[in-house]
């Protein structure tokens, strides 16, 4: 579904990103994981398009996206999901509002099915009836639901969530992991999970990718990781399971 090869993204004259070979199938969840300042972020701003990589490529069912004209990146762009850290809600638009721009944009969907849709987004993230209230009236889980809503609300084939658990206080974060794996088994969708959240990325990823200095120093099963013999891994887990 997503393939990254020999990948490198240079920013203000500074190599972000470093010869990135990653490769996500379609349906499953890759957590990427690391230090603050690795390079995560850049990542995923390369995949969903944001960002142009100075080399190499990024295959999207099979299509490299990096030499496309805007026109045509923003018809790929529709088949990605973005949640983004903090929800990024509109706040000028209730909730039905921002569940329902993404197809209001690309679609000629009538009233009635749109509303269907928007229904039936909520419902599956346990939001149903609050299409009317206000992102300040939503707590940060209820926004991250709501972001989830919205980003599904176009039926990406691609899902990038970035931290998805930030913020949030450890009963809430799982429910947020639950519903990410949920959401991954009833559409087969296929996520990519920027991170810190180590114990979240353990309890959600089928493959984990450690990115150390803008590369990839180890990818693998979340029991690979844990096996790793790279001294870098390690220390980062060692360091989230301190007291």
């Amino acid at each position: 579904m997503l393939a990254l090869e020999a990948m490198d993204y240079t920013a203000g004259g500074r190599r972000i990103l470093s010869d990135i070979w990653l490769q996500v199938d379609e349906g499953e969840i890759l957590a990427v994981i690391g230090m603050s300042g690795c390079g995560k972020t850049s990542l995923l701003k390369c995949i969903a398009g944001l960002v142009r990589p100075s080399a190499g490529s990024v295959r999207l069912e099979g299509r490299d996206i990096v030499p496309l004209g805007e026109a045509d990146l923003n018809a790929v762009r529709r088949r990605i999901g973005l949640v983004f850290q903090y929800a990024a809600l509109f706040d000028s638009l209730n909730v039905y509002e921002n569940v329902a721009f993404g197809p209001k944009q690309h679609t000629r969907l009538r009233r009635a099915d749109l509303d269907q849709l928007v229904s039936r987004r909520l419902g599956e993230v346990g939001m149903s009836g609050s299409e009317r209230l206000m992102p300040s009236e939503l707590s940060g889980g209820m926004r991250k639901r709501v972001g989830l809503a919205r980003a599904m609300a176009t039926e990406p084939a691609v899902l990038l969530y970035d931290e998805p658990t930030s913020g949030l206080d450890p009963v809430i974060a799982r429910t947020i992991d639950h519903l990410i794996v949920e959401t991954r088994n009833r559409t087969r969708t296929t996520s990519v999970v920027v991170s810190h959240d180590v114990r979240s990325v353990f309890r959600t990823a089928d493959r984990i990718a450690f990115m150390h200095e803008g590369r990839i120093e180890a990818v693998g099963s979340p029991e690979d990781i844990r096996a790793s013999s790279s001294k870098v891994v390690q220390e980062f887990l060692e360091a989230d399971s301190g007291p």
